[in-house]
């Protein structure tokens, strides 16, 4: 691991890196009539977690201003206190919302607003900088990049931030941010119902950090809502009808999805691994530099990804044995 970005993201087992994403525990926020949050949270319980996290080694976690309203990194910053020289804290920019509504009211690129945003972040997180400032904004007009990535590397020789990338998941976009020099990571989706070897392979050319979101596509793949999931709460964004959300539609899960899982839990449950510990195991088998962040709402879930580090990544003929089931029609 080469970079500033994994300098702690090793857990003490020292055997794959692991981070916890921070979208669950932001609580409720929405877009119109539309959920985005994954329901009502405990804060109490979320810091537990968080600092169940760090006990047992794992020091990044994954925010964004938008998640909950800005409420995900209130609750970040209460967790982490005394301990922040410990942890990598990544945030995202780029979406306008009202704090006290909890609603999202936009999209802002310019580099007034990216400057507003990190400050807000900053006061938020209770931090003077950010390990990590990625751009939220999966957009198809990417004139406004060069003025973007100039804004983010005056924010870098401030020293409000220390490096910066995207969370999207189209490999043009990526190509536009990874040459630059203080470009460390670019976040994508992917898993084992969603692999995305385009965008890997880029990563690993230009020697990136692969953070990759949705490791268990969205709670599907821990193989713990096997069945129709009607239990999902309306402010839940799995119970919406989102063309891009793929696993979950109207609450349900997609089932040839859960059927391509299913063909492979023997696999990915070898020597004791839960589903989700599998996922995970999986992700590492793929090449270095590859840090999954699943999501959290208790320290029962932080305690069962974390107990994935002790067993470490798939072997190179369970993942050749998994690529060839996958490829068979179902």
């Amino acid at each position: 691991m080469h970079n500033q970005l994994t300098r702690i993201a090793i857990a003490e087992s020292n055997t794959a890196p692991l981070g916890m994403g921070c979208w669950a525990i932001g609580g409720p926020f929405q877009e119109g009539n539309t959920a985005l949050g994954w329901g009502e949270v405990d804060d109490r319980e979320s810091i537990r977690a968080i600092r169940a996290a760090l006990d047992q080694g794992i020091t990044f976690f994954d925010t964004a201003d938008l998640y909950g309203a800005g409420h995900s990194e209130y609750v970040l910053s209460r967790a982490l206190c005394s301990r922040r020289s410990d942890a990598i804290i990544t945030t995202k920019f780029g979406f306008c919302f009202d704090e006290q509504s909890r609603e999202v009211t936009g999209q802002n690129l310019s580099p007034e607003y990216i400057k507003q945003a990190c400050e807000a972040s900053l006061r938020r997180l209770n931090t003077d900088y950010i390990d990590l400032y990625l751009l939220h904004v999966d957009s198809e007009d990417t004139g406004t990049i060069p003025d973007v990535i100039d804004t983010l590397e005056q924010l870098a020789r401030q020293g409000k931030i220390l490096s910066y990338g995207w969370s999207t998941d189209s490999v043009s976009n990526a190509s536009l941010m990874l040459p630059k020099k203080l470009c460390d990571a670019i976040e994508y989706r992917m898993n084992l119902a969603d692999p995305a070897p385009d965008m890997l392979s880029l990563c690993q050319q230009q020697s990136a950090v692969s953070l990759i979101r949705s490791p268990l596509a969205m709670g599907l793949l821990t193989g713990k809502r096997r069945q129709n999931a009607s239990s999902i709460s309306t402010s839940d964004i799995r119970s919406g009808q989102l063309d891009w959300l793929g696993y979950y539609q109207n609450g349900q899960i997609n089932p040839a999805i859960a059927r391509r899982f299913e063909s492979v839990r023997d696999i990915v449950t070898s020597h004791g691994r839960t589903p989700a510990q599998g996922a995970l195991a999986w992700l590492w088998a793929l090449g270095e530099e590859i840090l999954p962040i699943p999501g959290f709402r208790t320290t029962r879930q932080v305690t069962e990804n974390a107990g994935a580090l002790e067993k470490g990544p798939l072997t190179e003929d369970q993942v050749s044995e998994i690529n060839q089931i996958l490829q068979q029609p179902l």
